[in-house]
C-alpha cells in the first residue's frame, strides 16, 4: 500500500501524459465495496451495512483511511484486496478518459483534502472520498447504500451510540465504525 502524494510526479508525468494522449481509451471506473464485519450479511437484509470502499481504475485501487499524521490518508492497493477488509462486490460506476498518469495526478491533488488525521467516521470517511472521485469523474454519486449508516449517524448521532475500531494495515491503521441509532424508525433510500 502506497500513500499519496508521490514525490516524483511532475516532469516525467508531463511527458507520459503526452505519450498517453495519443493512445487514450476509456477506462472503466469501479467502486470496490468491502464488509467491515460479517454482521453485514444480516444488516443488508435491512438495507444497511458497514462498508469500506475504494475506486478501481487503470488496474489499481485508491482509498482513504485514518492515521495520526497531517499527511495524506489516500492510498493505493491491488484491486479487490484492501488489507483488513472482506471484499463484497464491485459496482461499475462509468468510465474515464483520463490516462493513467492524468488520473494519478488527479488523485494526488485530491489527496491534499484527505489527510489521515482529518478522517471522521460520520462526515469524512472512505466512502466520502470515493463519492467525491466518482462525482467529479462521472457527474454521479456512488450508490447511496454504501454510506447509508454514516448518513443515518449524521442525522441522529445524538440519539445513538458510536463504536469505532482500528484495523492494522501495513503502513498504519484504517479506522472503521459501526453506527447504531436505537431511536431510528425509518431508513431513507
Amino acid at each position: 500500500m502506497r500513500l499519496f502524494p508521490l514525490s516524483s510526479s511532475s516532469s516525467s508525468s508531463a511527458q507520459n501524459d503526452q505519450n498517453e494522449r495519443v493512445k487514450k481509451n476509456l477506462s472503466p471506473l469501479y467502486l470496490n465495496v468491502y464488509d467491515l464485519t460479517p454482521v453485514n450479511n444480516y444488516l443488508c437484509l435491512f438495507g444497511v451495512g458497514v462498508f469500506h470502499s475504494g475506486i478501481e481504475v487503470h488496474g489499481l485501487e485508491y482509498g482513504f483511511g485514518a492515521h495520526e499524521y497531517s499527511s495524506s490518508g489516500v492510498f493505493e492497493v491491488e484491486p479487490r484486496s484492501c488489507p483488513g477488509f472482506i471484499f463484497r462486490r464491485s459496482v461499475l460506476l462509468g468510465s474515464t478518459d483520463m490516462s493513467h498518469s492524468e488520473f494519478r495526478l488527479f488523485v494526488e491533488h485530491l489527496s491534499a483534502k484527505y489527510h489521515g488525521d482529518t478522517y471522521h467516521l460520520i462526515s469524512k470517511n472512505c466512502n466520502h472520498f470515493t463519492d467525491e472521485v466518482c462525482t467529479r469523474l462521472t457527474g454521479k454519486p456512488i450508490p447511496r447504500w454504501v454510506n447509508r449508516l454514516a448518513r443515518l449517524g449524521c442525522c441522529q448521532i445524538s440519539t445513538g451510540l458510536l463504536y469505532g475500531t482500528l484495523a492494522p494495515v501495513e503502513t498504519g491503521y484504517v479506522l472503521s465504525a459501526i453506527v447504531f441509532c436505537p431511536k431510528s424508525s425509518r431508513l431513507q433510500q
